[in-house]
């Protein structure tokens, strides 16, 4: 059962539903909710499933003024910031531009990395990032890649989350997770997410009042939640079955997916100019993962691993 096509299968579920999380986005922010109150009630959910998670290994919640930075940082770069530009770019970008926009989290991550000295520099991942660029400038440039209307700049302003998860990734890699594992890291940086974001919610006049009623953009909104804590909670499992490298092999699915349950759910289609966009950012994709891929490694604690973990919990993700 823990043999190589089972631990490929995993990895496509892990990408199907990650990708899924995309148009349950947008279908959230179709009537009308404003991005910190979807962004509230999400880390709610996050919270009670890996609430459940953490009692149900046994393990403790871990609070504490020691590791306010790492919660911090985590909560602002990896949840709330990202969320408020993914929220309000969805708005007016078809889900499938989304899943690829998303995906340029790498394209991020290598030169942050190498500017905080935590790769070393490496000619052909370098030459991914300026392809993953193309993939952008596609996207962009010709007028017939977005819908009538819809400012280039909405795109741009969508890049602003993979580059605060890129920036999430690179500072986990650089500062450890002091001890915790992955699950209690974004259990923590959940919980003051909450505190952060709720206040702002009602100050700005963007609560969202869960007692007026559970119409189809709510239902997404959990929905979605509950698909990527599921999803992360698998993450976590396989990175400590198959390490971090083999894992990170779910973005190319992710974003796959991403369009084509955009095409699903959403009645979306593309024009030749989105659909070379993917392929050369996919193409970028490959070009910056590390040329390492182990399919089977000895089990090992989650732990271990602790900051791939925590890393992908960005990079995999849309909103969330």
């Amino acid at each position: 059962m823990t043999g190589t096509p089972f631990l490929y299968g995993i990895l496509f579920v892990m990408g199907a539903g990650w990708g899924l999380t995309v148009p349950l986005a947008k279908i959230a922010v179709s009537t009308g909710h404003q991005p910190m109150g979807l962004i509230f009630w999400q880390l709610v959910v996050v919270v009670a499933f890996l609430g459940a998670v953490t009692l149900l290994r046994g393990r403790r919640f871990v609070l504490g003024w020691r590791y306010l930075r790492l919660f911090l940082m985590v909560a602002l770069c990896g949840a709330v910031l990202p969320d408020i530009f993914f929220y309000l770019a969805a708005v007016k970008l078809p889900g499938g531009v989304m899943s690829i926009v998303v995906s340029t989290v790498a394209m991020f991550s290598l030169p942050i990395a190498l500017l905080v000295g935590n790769e070393r520099f490496e000619l052909r991942r370098l030459v991914g990032v300026f392809v993953g660029l193309m993939g952008i400038v596609l996207l962009i440039g010709p007028e017939a890649s977005l819908p009538g209307g819809t400012s280039a700049w909405f795109v741009l302003l969508a890049l602003c989350a993979p580059a605060l998860y890129a920036t999430e990734g690179n500072l986990v890699m650089k500062w450890g997770t002091q001890g915790l594992d992955s699950t209690q890291v974004i259990l923590g940086a959940s919980l003051l997410g909450m505190v952060i974001s709720a206040p702002i919610a009602v100050v700005s006049g963007q609560w969202i009042n869960p007692m007026q009623g559970l119409g189809i953009a709510e239902a997404a909104l959990v929905a979605g939640a509950i698909v990527h804590a599921v999803v992360y909670a698998c993450y976590v499992w396989l990175v400590g079955r198959a390490g971090s490298v083999f894992t990170a092999q779910t973005s190319y699915v992710v974003t796959g997916c991403g369009v084509l349950w955009s095409m699903a759910l959403l009645n979306e289609s593309y024009s030749f100019w989105v659909w070379m966009a993917l392929g050369v950012m996919l193409l970028g994709m490959f070009l910056v993962q590390p040329r390492a891929v182990r399919v089977l490694v000895p089990a090992r604690v989650v732990e271990e691993n602790a900051s791939g973990a925590v890393r992908a919990h960005g990079e995999g993700s849309g909103p969330g």
